[in-house]
């Protein structure tokens, strides 16, 4: 494959995320909130008059439903958010299968910050070493430290991607 064909491509794969995120985030939740307000008054409220007295007409549900379920929802996401291990785990397995988190992402970081950060090694190390700041046991660091930013630097990975925590 060509790497015009791959470009055409791209448009492809773009629209295919972009299709996701929009249906995922926004189509699926608003059908799934009106489909959860219609099957729960059509089938539960309508079945029992007390509940009937209450909500006489689906307009009226639907409102109070919104009003006492969104603070709720907010509240609920809050709590997942902030007070729960959950999100935590979350977080651990997203940075764990994201490749970019292993090595420098393309762009500036890549092509501008990288090679300053190698560059300053090696002149710190240089300057160090020249003044006999430098031990054995630190020399030893710096060029482990020189190792990693060179294969980031080419395009490798450092640490461990898509590793499996203990628990």
């Amino acid at each position: 494959m060509n790497l015009r064909s791959l470009t055409s491509l791209k448009w492809i794969y773009r629209a295919w995320y972009y299709f996701r995120q929009g249906y995922s985030t926004y189509l699926t939740f608003l059908l799934g909130y009106v489909s959860t307000l219609v099957t729960v008054y059509y089938l539960a409220v309508q079945n029992m008059p007390p509940l009937l007295d209450l909500f006489p007409r689906f307009g009226e549900f639907a409102v109070l439903a919104t009003v006492i379920g969104g603070p709720l929802a907010v509240v609920i996401g809050w709590v997942h958010m902030k007070r729960s291990r959950l999100y935590t785990s979350e977080q651990d397995i997203a940075v764990e299968s994201n490749p970019y988190q292993y090595k420098l992402p393309p762009g500036y970081v890549k092509e501008a910050w990288g090679p300053l950060m190698m560059m300053q090694l090696r002149l710190v190390r240089k300057i160090s070493e020249s003044r006999g700041f430098v031990t054995d046991s630190e020399r030893i660091e710096m060029e482990e430290l020189e190792k990693k930013w060179r294969t980031l630097l080419e395009g490798g990975y450092v640490g461990s991607p898509r590793r499996q925590l203990n628990f």
